[in-house]
């Protein structure tokens, strides 16, 4: 007998190219089975969600979920299961002098898993700024972190922003790399210096340093360091790190995304990979911040609902090294689900320069099931970020 039946809503997987109505049966935390009408009667607990769309459990690239220890950092459910995601990876909120945290008292604690790249700085973001001198940098002391949890950490997270790269210059990302080379972790690197205070032809020299696998954040960014030229030219770089399997992850963040530097990279062919939050504090209240409400921009942006689904979720799963079970539905998977409600209506979606976009569809979490256990979803973190458009 199946534990739990998820019944009656269309299952949209493209990872199976699954798009329809069906049921989806789950047994011992698994998915057992994706079929049209599945009897109730063959499961212990069978949940309705006619009329609702049921996908592989969200997964957030970007975020920032040490909570009680950085200021900055979100309550991981609240962003997570409760919002209808069932994965968050923590973008290098801790270093390795500040990283114990993460397995003593937040993942112990927390419904979301969550999955650390782990700050290239020793002590992470809880200083700011993060890097302010060569010795904030401990080559031996990340190795020794990154062996000693690989259960949970998946990458090294570098941050080209002022005033590292003034002291430090295109060394600091190339140690960022060493690091995750030595140790078998792939690297994410923050594009976009918030202070516009370095030469943003950088991103030149950055991106040949990535190698398949590693990933850029902050790909729609109108700051300083983005892959946009002063003509608004995509840098040839940025599609050569595509075509080598660099991933492109567009985290919104307080400061990182802009629809119209978005449309001119669309427009020139060369698109992102994933879509995440860079869910932080005060960035929850102020600015995004759910996944839900990143996958409403992206339709609004002309993206089809299965191509958001697949930035959400498979892509996602393989950036982060964990596509051998999450991201997908398959049977034999573990069973993360998210289940969503497209509400019709008027809608408008901001960026944080100014910028906006409407929408006839919102994406709403309904329910987020983990390992085969069921949490309710609200609106997300930050419901009152959605405006009815008045116009």
């Amino acid at each position: 007998m199946y534990d739990l039946i998820i019944k009656g809503g269309t299952v949209v997987d493209p990872s199976q190219n699954i798009h329809g109505l069906n049921d989806v049966a789950v047994e011992d935390g698994k998915i057992a089975r994706i079929a049209p009408d599945i009897p109730s009667a063959e499961a212990k607990r069978t949940v309705e969600v006619k009329g609702k769309v049921v996908i592989p459990g969200l997964i957030d690239l970007h975020t920032h979920v040490y909570a009680g220890v950085n200021a900055t950092g979100v309550d991981p459910d609240i962003g997570g299961v409760r919002s209808g995601v069932t994965t968050m990876v923590d973008a290098g909120s801790a270093g390795c002098d500040t990283f114990g945290g993460f397995p003593k008292h937040i993942i112990p604690n927390t419904a979301t898993e969550i999955i650390c790249f782990l700050h290239i700085c020793r002590t992470g973001l809880a200083t700011t700024p993060d890097i302010f001198s060569p010795d904030s940098i401990d080559m031996d002391g990340t190795a020794k972190v990154i062996a000693e949890n690989r259960n949970i950490i998946s990458g090294v997270k570098a941050r080209m922003v002022t005033p590292a790269l003034d002291i430090m210059g295109i060394e600091m990302p190339r140690l960022a790399k060493k690091a995750a080379k030595e140790a078998g972790v792939r690297l994410m690197v923050h594009i976009g210096d918030t202070q516009k205070k370095y030469d943003p032809n950088v991103i030149r020299e950055l991106l040949p340093i990535l190698e398949e696998g590693d990933i850029v954040t902050h790909y729609f960014t109108a700051n300083p360091g983005g892959v946009l030229d002063s003509d608004g030219k995509l840098v040839p770089e940025a599609k050569e790190a595509h075509d080598r399997g660099v991933w492109l992850d567009t985290a919104h963040g307080r400061m990182n995304f802009s629809f119209d530097v978005g449309q001119k990279v669309l427009d020139q062919g060369v698109l992102p990979h994933c879509i995440s939050t860079d869910l932080t504090l005060p960035g929850r209240e102020l600015t995004v911040h759910s996944m839900t409400e990143m996958m409403t921009r992206f339709l609004a942006m002309d993206f089809t609902f299965d191509q958001v689904v697949t930035m959400s979720t498979e892509n996602p799963a393989k950036a982060a090294g964990v596509a051998d079970r999450l991201g997908t539905l398959h049977p034999g998977k573990q069973a993360d689900i998210t289940v969503l409600d497209i509400q019709e209506g008027s809608w408008v979606l901001y960026d944080v320069v100014g910028g906006s976009r409407k929408s006839d569809k919102a994406v709403i979490p309904v329910m987020a099931v983990k390992k085969g256990e069921v949490f309710e979803a609200g609106w997300g973190p930050r419901p009152w970020g959605w405006a009815p458009d008045q116009a």
